[in-house]
């Protein structure tokens, strides 16, 4: 089976030619071919390389790079800002990049960059990403995850968009240890699970452990998500490099491919063919 991961980072050093916004707890860098060589490594065939808004906000050149350097392994995903009323230009320009396969939204509470913008999910700027989204043909990645309520009633006023849902939906750890109660909104993910419109990412679920690798505690809550969004709306990934703190990229990787909670057709399935169907990514497909 073919393995792609939902979704990862990469990105030069902070220098003066490509500074960045600001600086979180990751690697000095991780460039292309350091984020191919960890791949290569685990196994992993191909990922969805989201442009890392901490670093860069708006600014997709470095992936761009990336993915031109490496056009068989990475698919493109770009965060959009809601308060540039050019925006619509922008997601046009985008859908044109060789490479593109969607676009992202932050709705979060609270900025993961300084430069972020933060505001009312009903405001205009993001009416305006989303009927892009669709005029484009462009699944929108939905960082929602300390804003599920705000998330689902965005999802309900859209439900031509595609939603690709970040993390779970579920606020994770960027340093160990998880919190007391790792999982309490999994009420909401189930929830939110009933609208047809949205598939969600299994990204960054072993940082919600409470125990060392081979992180054991994660499946039975992964179990409730599988059967309530079905397998084939279900999207591995490990969220590397936001993730680095708390677990290495192969035990990110590892337990999925190991574990006897999946099937082997569940687990082709949910380690790269949804990815491929939710994202129309033909080239990772094949």
């Amino acid at each position: 089976m073919s393995i792609i991961d939902s979704q990862v980072h990469a990105y030069e050093e902070n220098t003066v030619s490509r500074p960045w916004d600001s600086v979180p707890n990751w690697p000095d860098h991780v460039t292309g071919r350091e984020m191919v060589e960890a791949m290569d490594s685990v196994g992993v065939d191909a990922a969805i390389l989201v442009s890392a808004f901490s670093l860069y906000r708006y600014d997709a050149s470095y992936a761009v790079a990336v993915r031109n350097t490496y056009p068989d392994r990475f698919g493109l995903v770009k965060p959009v800002d809601p308060s540039n009323p050019g925006v619509g230009e922008v997601i046009a320009d985008w859908k044109q990049t060789p490479g593109t396969v969607g676009i992202r939204i932050m709705l979060t509470r609270t900025p993961v960059s300084p430069s972020q913008w933060v505001g009312d999910y009903s405001d205009p700027g993001i009416d305006l990403i989303l009927r892009e989204s669709v005029r484009h043909d462009l699944p929108v990645n939905l960082l929602c995850w300390d804003n599920l309520d705000a998330g689902i009633a965005l999802v309900d006023r859209h439900p031509d968009v595609r939603f690709i849902i970040d993390h779970l939906g579920i606020l994770q750890p960027r340093t160990p240890p998880a919190s007391l109660e790792p999982w309490a909104q999994l009420p909401k993910v189930l929830e939110l699970s009933r609208r047809e419109n949205a598939v969600i990412k299994i990204s960054g679920a072993c940082t919600l452990s409470k125990v060392s690798y081979p992180f054991p505690d994660i499946w039975d809550p992964l179990a409730r998500v599988f059967d309530a969004w079905g397998i084939d709306r279900c999207l591995w990934g490990t969220d590397w490099t936001r993730a680095f703190a708390v677990v290495s990229y192969e035990q990110a990787v590892i337990p999925f491919r190991i574990t006897d909670r999946l099937s082997e057709s569940e687990r082709a399935t949910l380690m790269g063919r949804a990815c491929a169907k939710a994202y129309g990514w033909e080239l990772a497909n094949n």
